[in-house]
């Protein structure tokens, strides 16, 4: 009999107070359009029987919100906090490129190498999100788990799902309150799947 399946939907969060800005581990709680997002993006069916949070209010506030209203346990990991940027935090790309033109240039096409001063290394943020998540899919094997988190801990890990180098991962674009679920069975390796994004 093959292995049950398991199924993490991973989200991110919707627009923080202040809107667009390079954030990293600056505590800003949801807007009320991030609010919004989110309960979009979940307004279909809800098939969680778990959910793990980042613990950054953008994502915990909600996920404890869903959880409450879901019946749910509601796990908050400290490793899937936003990767730290350093002095870029609480920048605009405005802001930064006011600084140097190419700044940004740069740290797209090379981010191991082009850090902003301060920022977590890169190689660290990677190894503490998927050693989260790796023990989140051993943990919850077999059931469908609900990962809310930011941009960067879901880039590492599709990237780490499509085996990319690691400085390929800010060549995903992940929207504000999206979707995207991986599948893992006993058959093929893991499987990813687009589910979308809230349109607000």
């Amino acid at each position: 009999m093959p292995d049950r399946v398991t199924r993490i939907d991973l989200m991110r969060h919707g627009e923080p107070v202040g809107g667009r800005r390079y954030r990293g581990q600056i505590d800003d709680p949801l807007s009320d359009r991030g609010w919004e997002q989110m309960w979009q993006a979940v307004s279909g069916g809800r098939p969680w029987q778990v959910i793990v949070s980042s613990p950054l209010r953008r994502c915990s506030e909600f996920a404890t919100a869903l959880g409450r209203e879901l019946k749910i346990t509601v796990e908050l990991d400290e490793r899937l906090k936003e990767v730290g940027f350093g002095d870029w935090e609480g920048q605009t790309g405005s802001q930064l490129r006011l600084r140097d033109q190419a700044i940004l240039s740069r740290f797209y096409h090379d981010p191991i190498q082009n850090r902003p001063q301060q920022a977590e290394d890169l190689n660290h943020f990677n190894e503490r999100v998927l050693d989260a998540y790796s023990n989140a899919c051993e943990r919850f094997k077999g059931q469908h788990l609900l990962l809310v988190a930011h941009a960067g801990v879901i880039r590492s890990i599709i990237n780490h799902t499509l085996q990319a180098p690691l400085n390929s991962m800010y060549r995903l674009s992940i929207a504000t309150a999206s979707l995207t679920r991986i599948k893992i069975d006993s058959e093929r390796p893991p499987t990813l799947i687009f589910m979308g994004r809230s349109r607000l």
